[in-house]
């Protein structure tokens, strides 16, 4: 370390910054859900209460917040991340130019976030006569009156999910179309010299065996990017909380506690919940997804 050129320089900006933004976060998040912390006094030791009261006590968080979390990352997260693999399969049976042309217009909408997003989507779901899918359905004689797409209890978590997917091609699906691409393409010329015929077996005896640190890569950038979701239900409602809790996530239930009521302590323990469940679902992903070499 007494020499400027020794290899743990080259770590030390990333250890600064890991440090600084996740360490000493989740260090202060854990410690914080252990008091009663109101952002004006000081923070009051109080044990494990907050985590009593909100398995206990919290009926919103139990009826309502955790199935929606769980049914979103469920839905989001399996179905985003096999259309993710499709969606990288087809673009590279296809040449160059189409498609990388194809892959920025899918990839682009996983940039797109927060006012850009729900602008557009709300005045396709807008309540009014003049948003396109009530205008749609009233011209076609479908419906009688609009309906309230992004206010009604029944129809929001469905929007959510529909515009999620939408965009959930990111940098797993990116990461997916270059492990297949970079495949040895003498594996395919020896599998059909072995008895391969079709694409089916193509893909299940050579591209996923082959792929698996991108597969595992995509499946937990899924897993833990439909978990920590919550701008969206909020950004196409215009109210957090959701209507009757309907789109109310996890990520929405922090923010209501900590920056809507001040309880900072019991945020904090809101938030160290879902680090426990991200970690625990990442774990089972690695290890169904994970092989020896």
């Amino acid at each position: 370390m007494k020499k400027m050129n020794h290899p743990a320089w080259f770590l030390t900006p990333y250890w600064v910054l890991f440090a600084l933004f996740i360490v000493i976060p989740v260090g202060l998040a854990i410690g914080l859900s252990f008091t009663y912390f109101n952002t004006i006094q000081a923070p009051e030791i109080i044990g494990v209460r907050n985590y009593i009261e909100l398995i206990t006590m919290d009926t919103v968080f139990m009826q309502n917040v955790l199935p929606n979390t769980l049914q979103f990352a469920l839905i989001v997260g399996l179905f985003g991340y096999v259309l993710a693999f499709l969606l990288a399969w087809l673009l590279a049976q296809i040449p160059k130019t189409p498609r990388t042309i194809l892959a920025i217009i899918f990839y682009s909408p996983s940039l797109t976030m927060g006012v850009a997003l729900a602008s557009m989507w709300r005045i396709i779901f807008s309540g009014d006569a003049n948003g396109y899918l009530n205008s749609l359905l009233l011209n076609a004689g479908i419906i009688l009156e609009p309906i309230q797409w992004l206010q009604s209890p029944e129809y929001l978590m469905q929007i959510m999910i529909v515009v999620s997917l939408w965009s959930s091609m990111g940098v797993g699906f990116l990461a997916m179309l270059s492990g297949i691409l970079n495949i040895d393409q003498t594996l395919y010329e020896a599998a059909y010299v072995d008895g391969i015929r079709n694409k089916g077996q193509e893909i299940i005896h050579i591209i996923i065996p082959q792929m698996k640190p991108q597969m595992l890569f995509g499946a937990i950038m899924a897993v833990v990017g439909t978990f920590s979701s919550g701008a969206i239900g909020v950004a196409l409602s215009g109210s957090n909380p959701t209507p009757q809790y309907a789109g109310q996530l996890i990520v929405n239930h922090i923010d209501d506690f900590g920056f809507g009521r001040y309880l900072m302590g019991y945020a904090a323990a809101i938030s160290v919940t879902l680090l426990l469940m991200v970690y625990a679902i990442s774990k089972i992903t690695t290890k169904l997804l994970h092989t020896e070499d």
